[in-house]
């Protein structure tokens, strides 16, 4: 049915793409500017039912919800609030050091007339007339045409509804339909190659992996080959369903042997090496008593009045471990978070006096904005022969415009938060030029954008969060294949059976986990739980790769169900992937740090898992778990366990030994 949609807080904005006009008078071969109807396209998820909708301009949100930069391009500020509505700190115009770099303010704003403030539609009805609305599973065709213009023509089941042709002035068609395939199977007319047939819901399953596969323009595997990346962040456990159907062929009950999955996780994680030969004579070793595990308590937020007491009069921050350890306890009321965060990330030293971090906030302002105005300053011409960075901007507007989009600081069209983020990461590819942008890293830009409030800040705190999470995004994913590794170690540890039963439902390498890794379980809780996690991880407490233990937590909450209920390959995935935003992250991370205390209080414990987990095991040299500060700029990655250490294997007592090396570190276990 089409019509108008109002707005609605369930609803999950999918896709969104502006600049696509209604030529209203399109028989005349000028197109006067009056003629056109500017709007926006939007593929929506709501309730359930996904909806393609189409609003002229003026059917904007409402401008007392948007947030809009200061005149420094590096504040945000609310834009429809008085001045005693809106809070205080870090939301007033900022008269700073940064106003000298006006010259490269992208943000700009003019505050628009609109008759009343409830978001409804209120431009006239010529305007009003265009706005449609339909489901796709009315959709029946789609007509895709390139000409001067490139055209989208949609032909619903209802032969008595006639929809305008939409064309896309600043391109995004591609795009659009890609986001479209997510919901809905469209495949090319025998008839008409510019025509495509569109099928949802049980039609789309129901496609055998095969046919899929046939589509050589769209196949799944070739996305998961070409880019694990954007296939895991769009929906893996959808990818994963077909790739296991492909395996098992007729044969429903046929286990798939292990090679098969090795070489497809291969071509997933490329240079991840998995050696399946048998090794009879190998001695079984018993498993590892890890003995009682000890209850903890979390603890309250960090509050303003602890925040004071530990600085001194001139403004260094005292007692740091004693801080950080309150801070991992209980994490930080959210007024602290814009301060702390930048210690927590090493923009500030703990050390450092107030004038000190007014001198240091003056130099990497200075820094930034020479790194902003590089691509500020690149012409139109200069861009045509630098597909490095056509690439880079074009990835960044395309992720931007579906990052947070349900967050009030990044809805709407139009939005500065979006303008901000989107120069972050330009401006992260000047720093950067090696790594660029990689899919991803706007969703661990987001929150720091949305705690700092501020362009410059939250750019030098992502650059040390970065430093951290590098390897996740280089092209051979190492820290992604060194980090499933050494999650298979731990979980092996701490419960043998369970991860027994994950391998003999092919699901023993764990790369249902690989979202959950790759961005810190950004897609997995809620915003707030998001700012939570985080900052806890940050304190280095109690001990280092923390973010494994939060998987081992989940899944040993979740491992009973999946047991009892006998999950093969395709539940499994699925179960792990619908418990995103049911997560309690205060009782995932009391069962994480307990988990912690139960792996150090082992005797016997591998040198492998006390690598992972930075443990000392030398009685000489042992001393507690420490958190490093890094400078901005400076990488640190996880040591890889040496080579030297003893192997240690783990026994379901069938004897066949299989061992991955990675980093020097060789984990031995068996199947």
């Amino acid at each position: 049915m089409v019509g108008d949609m109002a707005a609605d807080t369930s609803q999950k904005v999918l896709f969104e793409q502006d600049g696509v006009f209604i030529h209203s008078n399109s028989n005349d071969d000028c197109i006067e500017q009056d003629l056109l109807v500017s709007g926006s396209i939007r593929i929506i998820d709501k309730d359930g039912e996904v909806l393609v909708e189409y609003r002229p301009l003026e059917d904007s949100v409402d401008p007392s919800n948007m947030l809009c930069a200061g005149k420094d391009s590096s504040s945000v500020m609310e834009w429809g609030q008085s001045a005693e509505e809106r809070p205080h700190q870090g939301l007033e115009t900022q008269h700073s050091y940064e106003t000298e770099w006006d010259m490269v303010n992208a943000v700009s704003f003019k505050k628009k007339t609109f008759s009343n403030g409830d978001g409804a539609l209120n431009h006239s009805h010529e305007r009003n007339r265009w706005a449609f609305t339909f489901s796709v599973s009315d959709l029946h065709t789609i007509t895709v045409k390139v000409d001067s213009w490139s055209s989208l023509f949609f032909k619903l089941k209802e032969a008595s509804v006639s929809l305008p042709i939409l064309y896309f002035h600043q391109g995004g068609i591609t795009e659009f339909l890609d986001s479209l395939r997510r919901c809905a199977l469209l495949s090319e007319s025998p008839e008409d190659e510019s025509c495509l047939l569109v099928s949802t819901a049980n039609k789309v399953l129901s496609q055998s992996f095969e046919n899929l596969q046939d589509d050589n323009n769209y196949g799944l595997v070739n996305k998961l080959k070409k880019d694990p990346y954007v296939t895991t962040l769009g929906g893996f456990s959808k990818v994963t369903n077909y790739l296991y159907d492909a395996f098992r062929g007729a044969e429903e009950q046929r286990q798939r042997p292990p090679e098969e999955v090795a070489d497809l996780l291969g071509e997933v994680i490329p240079g991840l090496e998995i050696n399946h030969q048998e090794e009879p004579g190998f001695e079984v070793i018993t498993r590892i008593d890890l003995g009682v595990r000890p209850e903890v308590q979390r603890g309250e937020p960090l509050s303003t009045e602890q925040w004071a007491e530990h600085q001194d009069a001139e403004g260094r921050i005292l007692n740091v471990p004693h801080l950080k350890q309150v801070i991992f306890k209980g994490g930080l009321c959210h007024m602290l978070r814009k301060d702390v965060w930048k210690f927590l990330l090493g923009y500030f030293p703990w050390d450092s006096t107030l004038e000190e971090r007014k001198a240091v906030t003056r130099a990497k302002t200075d820094e930034y904005f020479r790194m902003k105005l590089q691509w500020k300053s690149v012409s139109e011409e200069q861009e045509r022969r630098n597909s490095r960075l056509r690439d880079n901007r074009s990835l960044i507007e395309k992720d931007v415009n579906r990052t947070d989009r349900t967050n009030r600081f990044y809805e709407g069209i139009d939005n500065p938060g979006l303008v901000l983020l989107h120069d972050i990461l330009m401006t992260y590819c000047m720093y950067d030029f090696d790594l660029g942008y990689v899919q991803g890293m706007s969703d661990l830009l987001s929150p720091l954008l949305f705690v700092m409030e501020n362009e410059v800040e939250a750019f030098w705190c992502f650059v040390p969060f970065m430093d951290q999470m590098h390897q996740n995004f280089e092209e051979q994913m190492q820290g992604m294949k060194t980090q499933l590794v050494q999650l298979s170690s731990l979980l092996r540890l701490l419960d043998l059976n369970f991860w027994n039963y994950l391998e003999s439902q092919d699901s023993g390498f764990l790369y249902f986990c690989f979202r959950w890794l790759l961005i810190r379980f950004k897609r997995e809780l809620s915003f707030p739980d998001v700012l939570r996690l985080w900052e806890v991880m940050w304190t280095g407490l109690p001990c280092q790769n923390l973010h494994l233990l939060i998987c081992c937590a989940i899944l040993d909450s979740e491992k009973q169900k999946i047991m009892e209920e006998n999950y093969g390959f395709n539940e499994i995935l699925k179960h792990v992937n619908e418990l995103s935003m049911k997560l309690d992250i205060e009782e995932i991370l009391r069962k994480a740090e307990a988990i912690c205390l139960q792996i150090k209080g082992c005797k016997d414990l591998p040198h492998s898992v006390s690598d992972i987990l930075g443990f000392n095991t030398d009685e000489d040299t042992a001393e507690a778990p420490r958190s490093e500060v890094m400078e901005p700029g400076k990488r640190s990655h996880s040591p890889s366990p040496s080579p030297t250490h003893r192997e240690q294997a783990f026994s379901n007592g069938h004897g066949h030994l299989r061992e991955s090396s990675q980093n020097g570190c060789k984990v031995s276990f068996v199947s």
